[in-house]
């Protein structure tokens, strides 16, 4: 993870290392070699996906440095909302990696209260989903749409019984596919209430500026540039649905038609041909 950048790329090499002196952990062996397993877990895939998407800034910018210099907004799905701040100069790249390391661990203590999953529901429209999650949910359960990613890929979050009832009654009403997710939680729901004192509390100790290019803020869909809004959009985040096809609808009304994928993988790509498939976009970071 990275790996071909931090031994081709100084810039790279250095944030990784900065990355090391900040976390109190070697993020290097991690993502290099692993164990997988530390790898799943939120406390440390969220740094560490962190680092690498703002790596990956570092390569678009070494192979195609006007194209950098020319972005006119960015956004960030979910844990790459951080990224895209730092990205857009709201904070700096240590200060980001702080707060972002603060909200694994609060999202794993979260998750540990209350043991709950995530399932991708493909081939369903969004009110199938939701009337899915209001027949699954039991008495004193939780299960919410988390990530409306694209057309046909919504993802629900909640109870651990009542996401399993609810594979099976997606697979009843034509789905087709129900995949629970390797996530520690149910994150953008209410069970991640717990962790929004201390999140709420990082955010406030953290100097911000405003945004020098707009971001498309997962919770409305909407641009922001004033840090202030940007620290209770974060909050609200962990406990809300990201729109994230809603935020790629409101880019392309508004003329943009060129997009980059910064981080590892081709996933958001994916997603874009889904919602327009017109659209030109380049994954940074092949596999």
């Amino acid at each position: 993870m990275g790996r071909l950048m931090y031994d081709s790329l100084p810039v790279a090499r250095n944030l990784f290392d900065r990355a090391n002196e900040v976390l109190g952990y070697d993020l290097v062996s991690l993502c290099f070699e692993g164990p997988e397993e530390d790898l799943d877990s939120t406390i440390y895939s969220q740094p560490a996906l962190y680092v690498t998407s703002l790596c990956a800034v570092e390569l678009l910018r070494e192979r195609a440095p006007q194209t950098v210099d020319a972005c006119a907004a960015t956004a960030g799905l979910s844990l790459g909302e951080y990224a895209a701040m730092a990205f857009a100069g709201v904070m700096d790249f240590e200060s980001g990696l702080r707060l972002v390391q603060r909200r694994g661990e609060a999202m794993q203590d979260a998750a540990d209260m209350s043991p709950s999953a995530m399932v991708s529901i493909l081939g369903l429209e969004p009110g199938q989903v939701e009337s899915i999650c209001t027949d699954a949910r039991g008495d004193k359960e939780t299960l919410e749409v988390a990530n409306l990613l694209c057309p046909g890929n919504i993802v629900i979050s909640g109870s651990n019984a009542a996401c399993e009832r609810a594979v099976e009654m997606a697979a009843s009403q034509g789905a087709v596919k129900a995949v629970p997710l390797a996530v520690a939680g149910a994150f953008h729901t209410e069970l991640m209430r717990p962790a929004v004192a201390s999140l709420s509390a990082a955010l406030a100790s953290v100097s911000m500026s405003p945004a020098r290019i707009p971001l498309i803020a997962n919770v409305d869909a909407a641009p922001h540039v004033d840090p202030d809004e940007m620290r209770r959009l974060l909050v609200e985040q962990i406990v809300s649905a990201v729109r994230w096809e809603d935020s790629m609808r409101y880019l392309v009304a508004e003329g943009f038609d060129e997009f980059y994928e910064v981080g590892p993988g081709r996933v958001l790509r994916g997603l874009l041909r889904r919602i327009d498939r017109s659209l030109s976009c380049q994954s940074v970071m092949e596999g």
